[in-house]
């Protein structure tokens, strides 16, 4: 899944989150899908400002990147 879209899920995971229309298991289990989340996007943007630091020290883009512009995620 693309950083954007687990992003996405986050924001949309919070908002029910807050409406107050879940119970006490489904808060229990929103906040533990939250908490996996919110590491992956951790993750990915660490690997992305990894990526940014080569490019930039190198003066040249070793960065894939799909066609639709997306970066590749290794």
């Amino acid at each position: 899944m693309k950083f954007e879209d687990n992003l996405k899920k986050l924001e949309t995971l919070v908002k029910r989150m807050e409406s107050g229309e879940m119970n006490l298991d489904e808060m229990i289990a929103a906040f533990e899908e939250g908490r996996t989340l919110v590491e992956t996007c951790r993750a990915d943007l660490e690997a992305i400002r990894l990526k940014i630091e080569k490019v930039t020290a190198s003066g040249v883009a070793e960065v894939p990147v799909k066609s639709d512009g997306d970066i590749v995620m290794q």
